[in-house]
């Protein structure tokens, strides 16, 4: 069953999908675990999420996944803000609602984040203990790596005009001028968030209806203040931070780091780039390792051989 739900975040409501977990590998008394989810850089909830989602409900588990305030069917305004503060708000909010979701175990609630929303799960966990487990496939964990990463990438010339271009849309902000956009996805010597050669035809490959290749250019002043590698010894859950090996969006060592400095983290690696988690073999192989993860540390007693195991490489 997929219920469409709204809640309150700020000001605002974020749109959702409430998923009603089956079967009873991971009923309890007080009901079922529910895993909270949200998409990466400027991406929505239609776009490559749903298989995760499923598979979770299929396995016993209760999902809610939404969408950030400015974005798909969620309000607020400018459309496209990719604002990590706001994105960290807008998670609180939904394990808030989550843990009043009937059938819903409120001891129970597990952060999904991918990419840049994997590095929101861990400051989230961080900031409230009572949160059962984290998973964060492929995590952007230090915005200054991946600055620098960027600037390697795309070359000092385009990340300063870049930057000149979000300077010009925040100035704009402040007169109520409409907002200067650039792509999120780019090919390789534009102007976008992400140049990368597969970060175009990666996108493309998981773009929902409800995607749109744009984003407030003033967003890229606060990439470098996001830096949830700092908050990660802070998270006492268990976390299982998975990489892909040859990853060009999020830095591959701020990721191990992350996973070091917290107290219970299992790293789980893959031979792939950052979109392939995604779609087709790797995305199973990484969805096996997630259900395996969260079966031993969440399922009903007796029951974990319920649950399908994981076929990932523990480093």
């Amino acid at each position: 069953m997929r219920e469409d739900v709204t809640f309150a975040s700020g000001a605002e409501r974020c749109a959702g999908w409430h998923l009603t977990g089956e079967g009873d590998a991971f009923a309890a008394e007080r009901g079922r675990p529910c895993v909270v989810m949200a998409p990466g850089f400027g991406n929505t909830r239609d776009s490559g999420l749903e298989p995760f989602a499923e598979r979770f409900a299929a396995a016993g588990l209760d999902v809610l996944l939404f969408d950030y305030r400015t974005f798909a069917d969620s309000t607020g305004e400018p459309r496209g803000h990719v604002d990590w503060r706001r994105h960290r708000e807008d998670y609180h909010a939904a394990v808030a609602f989550a843990r009043g979701l009937e059938g819903v175990d409120s001891r129970r609630i597990v952060l999904w984040g991918i990419s840049y929303a994997g590095g929101h799960v861990v400051s989230v966990a961080a900031d409230d203990p009572a949160i059962a487990a984290v998973v964060a496939p492929v995590p952007a964990t230090d915005g200054l790596v991946a600055l620098a990463n960027m600037a390697r990438q795309a070359g000092a010339v385009a990340l300063a005009r870049t930057t000149a271009i979000a300077l010009i849309d925040a100035l704009g902000a402040l007169t109520a001028r409409p907002p200067v956009r650039l792509p999120i996805a780019g090919a390789p010597g534009t102007l976008a968030a992400m140049t990368t050669p597969d970060a175009e035809p990666g996108f493309r490959a998981i773009a929902g209806p409800s995607f749109v290749n744009a984003f407030c250019a003033r967003s890229a002043l606060l990439v470098g203040r996001n830096r949830p590698i700092t908050q990660a010894g802070a998270v006492r859950c268990p976390l299982l931070v998975q990489v892909a090996e040859h990853d060009l969006i999020a830095p591959v060592a701020s990721a191990r780091k992350a996973a070091d400095r917290a107290p219970h983290a299992e790293l789980r690696t893959y031979p792939v780039g950052h979109f392939d988690v995604y779609v087709g073999e790797a995305r199973e192989r990484v969805l096996a390792d997630q259900l395996d993860f969260l079966g031993r540390h969440l399922a009903a007693a007796g029951r974990h051989d319920q649950v399908q195991a994981g076929t990932g490489t523990v480093r």
